[in-house]
C-alpha cells in the first residue's frame, strides 16, 4: 500500500473537527480538494472512513480505530520536527569530544567557554585516552570529533582533519644544566642527559621518534610519563631535560624556570587539528563548535 502522506494529514484535520468546511479552512485547501482526498484514501484503504451527516462528518467505527494510529503517528512527526528544529537552533543536544587533558587546558578551554555562553543547553562531554582508542570510537560513531596534535601521517581515507593551530615543540632544561646555555647540541647528543619524554602510544612521542628515525637517531628516555604536564613539572624540578611544545610554556620561559636546548637540526613544525569522521555526518552542535574553533 503506497498511499501519499498528505491523505492523511487531511484525515486527520478532519477527523479532528467533524466538519469539512472548518478543515478546508485550516489547511487553506478547497472543500471539493478535501472531499476528493478523502474519497482517495478511503478506495485506497478498501473501507469507509467517514460517514456524512447534517451536521459535519462522523467517524465509522473502522475510522475511529484508523485515527488513534493516525493521531499518534501525526504527533509523533509532529514532535520529531520540534526536535529537529532545537537541534538547528542548539536548543538541545550534545557533543562528545576525543582529547587530550593537556589540549583541553592550553587549546580546547576558551573555545569551549564561548560555545556554552552562546549555547547553554548543549551537553558537553570529554574522553581522553591514546589516539589509537580514539580513532576507534570516532570511526564507531561513539564520539564526535577528536582534537588533537597532528603528525605527518595518513589518518585514513575515512577521515578528514582540519587543520586549526600551527605548534612548535622543543626540549627544555632548568638550573641544573646551566651547561646548555648558550650551547648548541645534536639531538644525538642529548643522549647524554636524561631524558623525560611521554610514553609511546601518544601523538607527541610518535612524532618525535619519527623526527629521530629520520636522523638516524633512537632516543633513550630516562623517564617515559603519560602525561604531558608531568614531563613540564620534571622538567621544572632537574629531574632532566624534557621534550614540550613551547606554546604551552611561555609561563615558564619567561619566569627562567625553563630554557630551551639550542638544537642544531630543526624539529618541524606541527598542528593541533580536528578530526571528523566521513562516514558520520557531524550534528548542529559538532559543527558550531568547529565553526567557533576554526573562524
Amino acid at each position: 500500500m503506497n498511499i501519499n502522506f498528505e491523505l492523511y494529514r487531511i484525515f486527520y484535520t478532519v477527523a479532528n473537527h467533524g466538519n469539512i468546511t472548518k478543515a478546508a479552512d485550516e489547511l487553506n485547501i478547497s472543500q471539493p480538494a478535501i472531499s476528493k482526498s478523502i474519497k482517495n484514501l478511503e478506495d485506497g484503504l478498501g473501507g469507509k472512513l467517514f460517514v456524512r451527516t447534517k451536521r459535519g462528518v462522523v467517524l465509522t467505527v473502522e475510522g475511529k480505530e484508523f485515527y488513534n494510529y493516525i493521531k499518534q503517528a501525526i504527533e509523533f512527526i509532529g514532535n520529531a520536527e520540534n526536535k529537529f528544529t532545537d537541534l538547528i537552533n542548539l536548543e538541545v543536544g550534545s557533543i562528545k569530544i576525543g582529547i587530550s587533558v593537556t589540549l583541553t587546558r592550553e587549546f580546547l578551554l576558551p573555545y569551549l567557554k564561548e560555545f556554552h555562553d552562546r549555547y547553554p543547553k548543549i551537553d558537553i562531554q570529554i574522553a581522553t585516552n591514546v589516539s589509537s582508542e580514539l580513532f576507534t570510537k570516532l570511526r564507531n560513531g561513539l564520539i564526535d570529533m577528536i582534537i588533537l596534535n597532528l603528525n605527518d601521517k595518513n589518518y585514513g581515507s575515512d577521515i578528514e582533519v582540519i587543520k586549526c593551530k600551527k605548534i612548535s615543540d622543543c626540549f627544555v632544561f632548568n638550573d641544573s644544566f646551566k651547561e646548555l646555555i648558550n650551547k648548541e647540541i645534536s639531538i644525538n647528543e642529548l643522549n647524554n642527559y636524561p631524558l623525560i619524554l611521554q610514553a609511546k602510544g601518544s601523538n607527541t612521542r610518535e612524532f618525535l621518534d619519527n623526527f629521530a628515525k629520520e636522523k638516524r637517531i633512537t632516543l633513550r628516555p630516562n623517564i617515559e610519563l603519560a602525561s604531558y604536564s608531568l614531563v613540564v613539572d620534571f622538567a621544572k624540578i632537574g629531574l632532566g631535560i624534557g621534550y614540550v611544545t613551547k606554546e604551552y610554556i611561555k609561563k615558564e620561559l619567561k619566569s627562567g624556570e625553563l630554557n630551551i636546548v639550542n638544537l642544531k637540526e630543526k624539529i618541524p613544525n606541527r598542528y593541533i587539528g580536528i578530526a571528523v569522521s566521513k562516514n558520520h555526518l557531524p550534528n548542529f552542535s559538532t559543527k558550531k563548535l568547529i565553526e567557533i574553533i576554526t573562524k
